[in-house]
């Protein structure tokens, strides 16, 4: 009669029971020994192996040995099965993994002195636990031409050891299989087939993979070594998902920028412009000094005459003053503007700087499904946008989805690139999205798939038609019984919504203030020559305006408009809290140090709250100031509606607008390498073939509208649906048409 063993554990359906180095464990099935090990805290050797891409087994690092099997077996490749023993420390796998480290320093140069990897290089780290005191190879080492990818990836391919970590990031996270392994055995290189930069928007994820020097960061090389560096806690500002990442400072100066692990936003990875954008906090523009305008001019000024001048502008226009806030801004601050706006009793208050139809009162929401969530999605609908500029990380979950057998539609006015298979697309005009929308193949193919997930981006809309659009796309998840994403149009839009930078009772929504051309405005933390949707309604109504201009930049928009500068800080060098689209609220703490005289915005706010008799402004710290905004939040508040009507002007074709990647706010703007980056196109107007009219690539334009007129260059591509003008925001060129919704073309002679 057999005895049950009442110390034994208990296994779950799913799970075997296995030992590693004498500790019992219960894993699931089919995991690989190397996620055991790592979930039980037991340390084994890689290098080719990472939790996020797949299992390639081909650096060996971490053989182990199992019981009565003959040879060691690599741990990231070799499955778990009831009763295994295995032992990562035995003669036999310590003398493997050493054996293995000897062969891959055969060829790795000993140029740790002048490699950037040096101090967190895992080769380094690795070989100091198996590698020998004393190397037996006495050839010469191989050596690898390097190859020029781009302006964001130095490369020293030398010191690679084809762990091919990057080949498969670049396969099965980034989707645009750029990289790979080229001749073979000791002659195998790692390299682009073509020669050419790397295109992917996640490009700088290869450094973070690479375990050891061969792919570093190109704009922080040589600059500094890790143990000079503090890491603060900070998040991606440039688009709604709020990316964590940590920024690796030097006396002061952000040096770098790296990821930091959240699972529910962006897990492990950081695109490169939350990695790179930090170059253009160091640009020649920065305001770093209050200005106060003398005639044509402006004049350096005290903070205290600065603010006073600023007081008086407010006081003397209170209720006809409109108060324009970038989306970007913090909540701390934007309660802090809606008290302010209380105070002087004006309800002229909107973040919503890019949007030209709010006839329905939209403002932004939180998702109707989790970002971490979206990957278990059996069908996504992508409706009016350029997703992988506007947030390349939810395209990458939507990858995820796909490979995990999602199907993915797009209904949009240009055949966007996207880093994924699509089972279904339909390029039509904007105008007729909502109508595209209602196609009852395209319903009972999705309602079919179930679990569905509809994201609606600032293609549709930043557009003249949004609200129809988002009446059909809420309508048509409803019929398939899925979620709704709204990406929010700005990395701070929920917050701002929720902290009172929205238009409430009569008060006038971003463009109709410009349209009302209001006696004075505050322009909080924007650039007016390019963050506007009507450029031509700003310049008009802000030249004719006094304004107050706190401002990370004096840009020459900036001085063309303001009457007095207030220089505060950018995201990196302040304290705040941004909500993203999940609603979730993510802290920042100060990194870099401030610019000359520049103030945080909230320590700035306190003294004009003051100057102007507002109740609430005696704060004098970080606590006491979150004291004075607790219940801002929760006000009640009814959203003013829109009443500016889309003009529909004659013309020949209907304009589509959507974000350069690299244009979308002014600190990226002023990053010189992602400028250089390949998906950095300069300014141009896309037509189709049809539309063309004997037009070629290359040949310039005037697009007219009745809101003004650009001059283009001309590019030809089926990819636009047929009546449509295709052109990306955020270049000077193209800002007088980014609120147009038809435009007429004609070819401009140039002069021989």
């Amino acid at each position: 009669m057999s005895t049950v063993d009442p110390t034994a554990p208990v296994i779950p359906e799913g799970h075997v029971g296995i030992e590693i180095d004498g500790q019992p464990l219960v894993v699931p099935k089919n995991s690989m020994i190397i996620q055991a090990a790592d979930k039980a805290g037991i340390a084994i050797p890689r290098f080719c192996y990472h939790d996020k891409l797949s299992v390639a087994a081909n650096c060996r690092m971490c053989l182990v040995e199992i019981e009565k099997m003959g040879k060691p077996a690599p741990a990231c490749a070799t499955p778990v099965g009831d009763g295994m023993k295995v032992f990562t420390r035995s003669e036999k796998a310590l003398k493997s993994q050493r054996n293995v480290m000897e062969f891959l320093l055969i060829n790795h140069p000993l140029d740790c002195p002048i490699c950037d990897q040096g101090g967190e290089c895992e080769l380094q780290d690795v070989s100091m636990g198996y590698g020998r005191s004393v190397s037996r190879y006495v050839d010469r080492k191989r050596v690898v031409p390097d190859e020029d990818i781009g302006p964001l990836v130095a490369t020293e391919m030398t010191r690679c050891i084809q762990c091919t970590r990057c080949i498969r990031f670049t396969a099965e996270i980034a989707g645009t299989y750029e990289l790979g392994g080229m001749y073979r055995g000791e002659n195998l290189q790692i390299g682009t087939y073509d020669g050419k930069p790397l295109t992917t928007e996640l490009s700088g994820n290869v450094i973070d993979v690479c375990p050891v020097g061969a792919l570093t960061n190109k704009v922080f090389q040589f600059k500094a070594r890790p143990w000079e560096l503090t890491a603060k806690s900070s998040l991606g500002y440039h688009d709604a998902l709020g990316s964590n990442l940590f920024l690796h400072v030097r006396r002061g100066e952000v040096l770098r920028i790296v990821p930091r692990d959240n699972e529910e936003v962006n897990e492990q990875w950081l695109s490169d412009r939350d990695r790179y954008s930090h170059q253009g906090l160091y640009a020649g523009d920065r305001a770093g000094i209050p200005m106060i305008r003398e005639g044509d001019d402006f004049r350096p000024a005290t903070w205290d005459e600065a603010l006073s001048l600023a007081a008086e502008i407010m006081k003397s226009n209170a209720s006809n003053l409109g108060m324009l806030v970038h989306p970007a801004t913090t909540n701390e601050e934007g309660a802090l503007l809606s008290k302010i706006a209380s105070s002087v009793g004006t309800s002229n208050v909107d973040h919503r700087l890019s949007q030209l139809d709010l006839n329905d009162g939209a403002v932004a929401e939180v998702s109707g499904v989790a970002v971490a969530d979206i990957e278990k999605a059996k069908a996504v609908v992508i409706v009016g946008s350029n997703l992988r500029s506007e947030v390349p990380l939810l395209l990458h979950r939507v990858r995820q989805a796909q490979r995990h057998g999602a199907k993915i539609y797009v209904v949009n006015p240009v055949d966007f690139e996207f880093s994924t298979p699509l089972s279904g697309r339909t390029i039509t005009p904007t105008s007729r999205i909502a109508e595209a929308l209602q196609d009852s193949k395209l319903i009972d193919d999705v309602k079919a798939l179930g679990n569905a997930v509809v994201i609606v981006g600032g293609v549709a809309e930043n557009s003249a038609y949004a609200s129809n659009i988002r009446a059909a796309a809420a309508s048509f998840a409803a019929s398939v019984g899925g979620s709704v994403v709204r990406i929010p149009q700005g990395a701070n839009a929920v917050g701002l919504t929720r902290n009172g930078i929205i238009p409430t009772g009569n008060g006038l929504d971003a463009r109709a203030m410009l349209e009302a051309k209001l006696p004075a405005y505050v322009v909080y933390g924007l650039e007016p020559g390019l963050d506007f949707a009507d450029t031509f309604a700003a310049n008009t109504a802000l030249h004719d305006a006094k304004v107050v201009a706190f401002s990370q930049y004096a840009c020459q928009s900036t001085r063309a408009i303001a009457d007095v500068i207030l220089p505060i800080g950018a995201l990196p060098e302040i304290d705040g809290t941004l909500t993203n689209l999940d609603g979730m609220d993510q802290h920042t703490v100060a990194g870099s140090k401030l610019p000359n005289e520049a103030r945080a915005g909230w320590k700035v706010l306190r003294v004009l709250g003051e100057k102007l008799g507002a109740e609430g402004f005696t704060y004098t710290d970080w606590n006491s100031m979150l004291d004075s905004i607790a219940g801002v939040e929760s006000f009640e508040r009814q959203v003013a509606k829109s009443s500016t009507a889309n003009a529909v002007t004659d013309g020949a074709l209907e304009v589509a607008a959507s974000q350069g990647i690299y244009r979308s706010d002014a600190t990226v703007r002023r990053a010189a390498a992602l400028q250089d980056h390949p998906l950095n196109v300069p300014a141009t107007v896309v037509l189709n073939p049809a539309d063309a009219n004997g037009l070629n690539d290359g040949d310039i334009v005037s697009v007219r509208t009745d809101r003004g007129h650009a001059t283009l260059p001309v590019t030809v591509s089926p990819r636009v649906a047929q009546g449509v003008a295709w052109v990306e925001t955020g270049h000077g060129a193209t800002a007088p048409l980014a609120c147009a919704t038809r435009v007429s073309i004609e070819r401009k002679e140039v002069a021989a």
